[in-house]
């Protein structure tokens, strides 16, 4: 029986109060032929126990990232997430059907967004960081809209080595504003010209560093030409917990970081809810353009220490023609894991979490070079790498799961057609034992 909450009176006294004869006589505006003539073409109901087994069938299907050797990254990374992060978000006071819409009276959800914001800001060498954004590509299709504000500019040059699904949004967002989106073409290994495609018309110019392929480049010359040109750098990190051994992008000219948060205290729960990063340098014009919204200190009338909500430039505080963006809300839990992971943490632990995750991913290079005809694309990286395959990388990793081995992300499934086919991209993390690797280069050895 399908679960009706209201009875036959409970209808009746319904329809009595608005007026009407009928359900029927609500559904007079839609055009009769418009109207389904009979139920509508779906599996018949199920009981709860039914349901539980189908699932469960369909989810045996699945290799969970627990029941494998695990080297997949490609923007989510596998990382060890404290019990107590999941105790503490989960207590009553934070875990809300919904982001609380009022902030402003809950002195508790405005400190921890201050101190997200905070750990955001020093992460990333940025002077002023937000509460919080959707993920980590909408976060970059929100900077080039900022960024376009800002210049008042309209063309923003795009890295080919930057996520594609981090460009996809960038361009959906950009379609209808009258942006134009330049994406270069990937280079494995290297990074691509954009210093060339720079004009007087360039808002912005966007680059991922680790970029998509694992390579860790400098972005001094980049932001140099950007600058040189009145535009301004976007810089994109999709595994922040980089960041705890390389330079960060602010020292090396970045004025909008972006990127996704993932990897500190929130787990790869099939794909999200993740949570957005968003730091700009410290200018005027920059922080009334930023989207979303930003936590404040000040102190109350009595000199206590307190916390506000500084800026809010979303639609639901101000004019819909005003607002900066659609961000309507910050992704408040994660963000909330996202601290209480990196308050654990402290910077030395960051520092050491960074360390483990570089080693891991060295060791495994040099496993995985060993092996013939296994070819290792980027010179440099942190966690993340790519190798060239003498056969085709979907294949292998097909093949290896059989052997208990997640091994990666086929460069050809990110970009179909492009001629890199061959191409693996592989992450390694803390998690990543030395039997893992072992695992790994016996059986890649194996299916070569």
């Amino acid at each position: 029986m399908r679960y009706l909450p209201l009875t036959p009176d409970d209808r009746e006294a319904m329809l009595a109060t608005i007026g009407v004869q009928s359900i029927d006589d609500l559904f007079l505006d839609v055009p009769e032929a418009a109207r389904l003539d009979g139920p509508v073409n779906l599996p018949l109901r199920a009981t709860e126990l039914e349901v539980e087994r189908a699932f469960a069938r369909m989810a045996k299907k699945n290799i969970s990232a627990g029941e494998a050797a695990f080297f997949v990254g490609a923007g989510a990374y596998k990382h060890h997430v404290p019990s107590s992060v999941d105790h503490l978000i989960q207590r009553s006071e934070f875990l809300t059907a919904y982001t609380p819409y009022q902030p402003e009276i809950s002195q508790g959800t405005l400190q921890t967004l201050f101190e997200f914001q905070t750990q955001v800001a020093r992460l990333t060498g940025m002077d002023v960081a937000n509460a919080s954004m959707y993920d980590g590509s909408t976060a970059c299709a929100e900077a080039v809209l900022m960024a376009a504000r800002v210049t008042r500019r309209s063309k923003a040059v795009l890295s080919g080595n930057l996520h594609p699904h981090y460009a996809a949004a960038t361009h959906t967002a950009c379609k209808y504003m009258d942006i134009a989106t330049a994406s270069q073409a990937p280079v494995p290994g290297a990074l691509d010209d954009m210093i060339a495609a720079i004009d007087e018309e360039t808002a912005c110019v966007v680059v991922q560093n680790p970029d998509v392929f694992g390579r860790v480049h400098d972005l001094a010359p980049i932001a140099e030409a950007a600058h040189a040109k009145g535009a301004l750098l976007i810089a994109v990190v999709t595994e922040i917990v980089s960041l705890g051994l390389m330079k960060s992008p602010g020292e090396m000219g970045a004025d909008i970081v972006v990127g996704e948060g993932q990897s500190i205290g929130v787990g790869l729960q099939f794909g999200g809810p993740y949570v957005g990063l968003f730091a700009c340098r410290n200018d005027r014009n920059f922080l009334r353009n930023m989207p979303g919204r930003l936590a404040g200190e000040t102190v109350d009338a009595a000199g206590r220490r307190g916390f506000v909500l500084t800026l809010s430039t979303r639609e639901q505080h101000i004019r819909r023609d005003k607002a900066t963006s659609n961000i309507c809300t910050n992704s408040g839990l994660m963000a909330l894991a996202f601290t209480i992971h990196m308050t654990l943490l402290g910077e030395k632990g960051l520092r050491q979490l960074a360390t483990l995750n570089h080693e891991a991913a060295c060791t495994l290079a040099d496993a995985l070079a060993n092996v013939p005809g296994v070819e290792l694309v980027t010179p440099t990286f942190f966690n993340e790498f790519t190798v060239k395959l003498p056969k085709d990388a979907a294949g292998v990793t097909e093949s290896l799961i059989a052997k208990g081995v997640l091994a990666g992300v086929p460069a050809s499934r990110l970009y179909p057609g492009k001629g890199l086919d061959n191409l693996l991209i592989i992450a390694a993390t803390e998690t990543n034992t030395q039997a893992d690797i072992d695992l790994f280069a016996r059986a890649l050895k194996e299916v070569l």
